[in-house]
């Protein structure tokens, strides 16, 4: 429910995977097989002789030297700067507003989603089958769903915990007087685990 383009993310992750797999190959192959390492001194003094040629095509007065070593600070800066709003961007979304209504002149209404976790803990309090609950809200493109995590405890019936959170789904509808988007979460861990098994006759 983040904002995150998670498409782009797993792309650039490909992306990045792939080179340094390729750098690591490259590395060994150069520790390992002579003719590699010899290929790639050439190729890198190639690559310096050839920065050289460049950077005297272009030349500039004092400590820069060359126009060329000015463009490439001016691109790492550039990379830089995006690659920090990249991360800023990622993530985000989350809200401590479970839903707002708008009254006209009497104001607004909003209700926080600490409310809605306590209604659902209470609600689930007697409940045999789930050790714990958190609820959390989120805004995608302009609108508030939550997230509604149940942990079942080991043993449980997950058709009876489907219906625990159908059940939980519609009152939180009735609760907030409109349906809002939820996402549930059936989970089990640790705890779930090192709680034992509750059978329920």
């Amino acid at each position: 429910m983040r904002q995150t383009n998670r498409a782009l993310n797993r792309s650039l992750l490909a992306l990045l995977g792939l080179v340094l797999l390729a750098a690591g190959v490259l590395t060994a192959a150069a520790g390992l097989v002579p003719e590699v390492a010899a290929a790639w001194t050439a190729t890198a003094a190639a690559g310096l002789d050839r920065s050289g040629e460049l950077l005297s095509t272009a030349p500039l007065p004092g400590a820069a030297r060359s126009w060329w070593a000015v463009a490439a600070v001016t691109g790492l800066l550039l990379a830089s700067g995006l690659s920090v709003a990249w991360l800023a961007s990622q993530g985000g979304g989350r809200t401590p507003r479970a839903a707002t209504d708008l009254d006209g002149d009497r104001g607004s209404t909003v209700v926080d989603i600490e409310f809605v976790a306590a209604c659902v803990s209470a609600t689930l309090a007697g409940n045999l089958q789930v050790l714990g609950t958190s609820v959390s809200a989120w805004r995608v493109h302009g609108t508030t769903g939550l997230r509604l995590r149940l942990e079942a405890r080991k043993g449980a019936s997950p058709r009876e915990i489907a219906d625990t959170a159908e059940e939980l789904v519609l009152g939180l509808d009735r609760l907030l007087g409109h349906p809002v988007p939820v996402l549930v979460r059936i989970t089990s861990g640790t705890r779930s685990r090192l709680a034992g098994v509750n059978r329920v006759h």
